[in-house]
């Protein structure tokens, strides 16, 4: 049995064109808690620990209360902080929940971004051959309008991701499964920044969203014929070039059947 085929080392992914950084603000709450999480991580602050007072984090950060007041809810929230009347924050003992976050600050490394377009197929390979099965002519329907969407997008020259968005999600309520709907749902708002990549080509006449919308018509035409295995070849296809449009060689050709692996 040869081996699986090795992750390329993020030195070896090249700056393809349009990428770069997702422009968001990051604000000073988010970079509060990414430290105090940072040092929890680092076991400076360990279960159990108490948080210094909202004043003794506010000189130490140079922010103001608020702003610490604001990053411990975010922490509380996320489940690695909790709060004691009267008594103050402290580090929980076991995580009551895991938050799935993708990034933090303005935009993902090389590397995080490889991982999530590889998730990607992952999931959106699944949905689009379970679509395939069970859509009727309403979610077609759906699909067709947020395609349009982004074709006006494209001759507007203006930013499309939110369509592109609606694609997926409409693409995942052809599969009737409500779970797979809401899972969809909310991975998208982290996935969106991902789409958002192939929009910022201002500077190419909008190339990689054109390249992008042919992938997207072969997969809803892969759906519309009830063709599930084709749905699910589209969609990795889709990932893989929306990736390789950016200068990210995915590592896992998922359509690939494993070297040595036999037939039940």
């Amino acid at each position: 049995m040869s081996a699986p085929p090795s992750r390329p080392a993020e030195s070896d992914i090249p700056n393809g064109p349009g990428l770069r950084r997702i422009a968001r603000p990051v604000r000073l709450s988010e970079e509060v808690s990414v430290e105090l999480q940072q040092r929890v991580a680092r076991g400076e602050l360990k279960p159990g620990d108490r948080l210094p007072t909202e004043k003794a984090l506010g000189e130490a950060f140079g922010v103001s209360r608020a702003v610490v007041r604001e990053a411990i809810a975010r922490l509380k929230a996320d489940g690695l902080i909790e709060t004691r009347q009267g008594s103050g924050a402290f580090v929980v003992e076991a995580p009551k929940a895991i938050n799935l976050r993708f990034w933090q600050g303005a935009g993902p490394a090389l590397d995080e971004l490889r991982d999530i377009f590889e998730l990607r197929a992952m999931v959106e390979g699944a949905v689009a051959e379970l679509a395939a099965q069970r859509r009727d002519e309403h979610d077609l329907s759906a699909m067709k309008e947020h395609l349009q969407a982004m074709d006006d997008a494209m001759e507007s020259g203006v930013d499309g991701t939110g369509a592109d968005d609606n694609f997926h999600v409409a693409m995942a309520k052809a599969t009737h499964n409500s779970y797979i709907r809401r899972l969809v749902e909310f991975l998208g708002q982290h996935f969106s920044d991902s789409r958002k990549l192939s929009w910022l080509d201002t500077n190419l006449q909008l190339k990689l969203p054109h390249a992008s919308q042919r992938e997207h018509r072969a997969l809803l035409d892969a759906i519309a014929k009830g063709d599930a295995e084709a749905a699910r070849r589209r969609a990795h296809e889709h990932l893989r070039g929306a990736a390789g449009r950016l200068g990210i060689p995915l590592a896992l050709d998922l359509d690939q059947k494993r070297p040595g692996r036999r037939k039940p």
